[in-house]
């Protein structure tokens, strides 16, 4: 993994809609409670879009 996962982290709250669904779907080496870490940042009203963009991998 090229960038710590506390940069992923920062980058993740810090983005648009859309570049939080490219990281948390590009995002390699997490464990499961890291991208449930990351899901406590995501808006929450825009999870269908972040399902439909994590099927289509």
């Amino acid at each position: 993994m090229d960038k710590s996962f506390e940069d992923i982290k920062e980058s993740f709250i810090n983005a648009s809609l859309d570049e939080k669904i490219k990281i948390y779907t590009s995002a390699q080496g997490l464990t499961v409670e890291q991208f449930k870490e990351l899901l406590s940042y995501y808006p929450i009203k825009h999870l269908d879009k972040l399902e439909a963009a994590v099927n289509n991998i």
